[in-house]
């Protein structure tokens, strides 16, 4: 079968073996914003496991931003080599390395998940034990569990799109091909655009035009460290939940194209309180979004949310709703996703994607045709000498 899935794309100048994303996903377990070898494991199977592009998590550009105080930080110097390593592993094993960059703003400061993800009063900063301050474009908290920010000056979002800047230039010397800004799910480049987070009235705020000048002086800025020909996502929330609608994120989307801006990755919510274990997504819920931004925008955009089975990518590649495909969950469960996907869609050598040390003996394993005599192994349970536990 000539899947679809397999295929090979383009973008600039990076060219991805297949349509498969490992979509970014946050850790919680870097110290002080380092990586450590937990990060180099996870990273590092996925890339043997076949993905084409390999996402390391939403990494901070500044300690303020860190949504816990375990999240990866890239607003230093410092993190560059050990990112390096990892940047090394990915690209060894045939997948292109690539990284989100983050600022939650006034969503920063929380617990980790598995302690509740609830606002932390108190807690010291991420990068030295610094006061750890909340900002945001204007003095809203995001609900009533929340501290209520300080609102930005003008040099705060001038220093914000500066580390945005420094962010990247970091990235492109830690060996990264691929970088995502993190638009999305309430932070702080989502806060900007929403008129609910975003009450200024100065040339950031005010108008849908006004709103939208801190992500494109964000997007100016990292395209002055990030190689011309290297491409650049952004994830946006589609819709959310305070009246942001697909026909917004369409007309955003075709300011971005012309903006330096390659994919669209599209998601959705985050600009509400809202309890997500009372949620129950369907397969596939949000691929609508990428279909209608990829159709209205001409913009090449990025699935992702509920995406489990191989024909399911298949569909959503072969009908031209993405150009990629990005699991996350799915590809927890099972790291080597894109080895059983190709199988089930009778792709020809599905094991020629993969890295070599796994193709191998999963090619020789395939190909076993060996029988398997009627013994007493296949009659009942047996002890280590191989006789029969009665």
């Amino acid at each position: 079968m000539d899947a679809r899935l397999f295929s090979p794309l383009q973008i600039r100048s990076i060219t991805l073996k297949n349509r498969i994303a490992l979509s970014p996903m946050l850790q919680y377990c870097a110290d002080n914003g380092h990586v450590n070898d937990w990060h180099l494991m996870h990273y590092g199977k996925f890339a043997a496991g076949g993905a084409g592009l390999v996402f390391v998590e939403s990494t901070k550009v500044d300690p303020r931003g860190c949504s816990t105080p375990r999240d990866l930080g890239l607003w230093k110097d410092d993190f560059v080599a050990p990112l390096k390593r990892i940047t090394d592993l990915i690209k060894r094993n045939g997948a292109v390395a690539g990284i989100q960059l983050g600022h939650s703003g006034r969503k920063a400061r929380r617990s980790v998940p598995w302690e509740g993800r609830v606002p932390l009063a108190q807690c010291p900063g991420v990068d030295h034990g610094e006061e750890w301050e909340l900002i945001a474009p204007s003095a809203i908290a995001f609900s009533n569990k929340y501290a209520v920010p300080r609102e930005m000056t003008h040099d705060d979002i001038q220093e914000a799109i500066s580390n945005w800047g420094q962010a990247a230039r970091r990235a492109r010397e830690a060996g990264f091909d691929v970088l995502e800004l993190h638009g999305a799910h309430g932070y702080l480049i989502h806060q900007f655009l929403s008129p609910v987070a975003n009450q200024r009235t100065d040339e950031y705020g005010g108008t849908p035009e006004k709103r939208l000048r801190f992500p494109l002086d964000v997007i100016r800025e990292v395209r002055r460290y990030w190689p011309e020909e290297k491409p650049l996502f952004l994830r946006v929330s589609a819709v959310d939940e305070a009246g942001w609608t697909i026909d917004h994120s369409i007309a955003v989307a075709r300011v971005l194209k012309g903006s330096g801006v390659d994919v669209i990755d599209c998601s959705a919510g985050g600009m509400a309180d809202v309890n997500a274990s009372e949620i129950t997504p369907n397969y596939g819920y949000q691929v609508d979004y990428a279909r209608k931004i990829k159709a209205g925008a001409g913009i090449k955009t990025m699935a992702v949310g509920m995406i489990i089975h191989a024909d399911q990518a298949e569909e959503i590649i072969s009908s031209s709703s993405a150009d990629l495909v990005a699991l996350g969950r799915e590809f927890l469960h099972n790291p080597n996703w894109p080895i059983d996907a190709a199988q089930k869609l009778g792709v020809p050598s599905p094991f020629a994607h993969v890295t070599q040390q796994y193709a191998y003996w999963l090619e020789k394993r395939a190909n076993n045709k060996i029988g398997i005599k009627s013994s007493t192994w296949q009659r009942g349970i047996h002890d280590g000498a191989g006789e029969k536990v009665s």
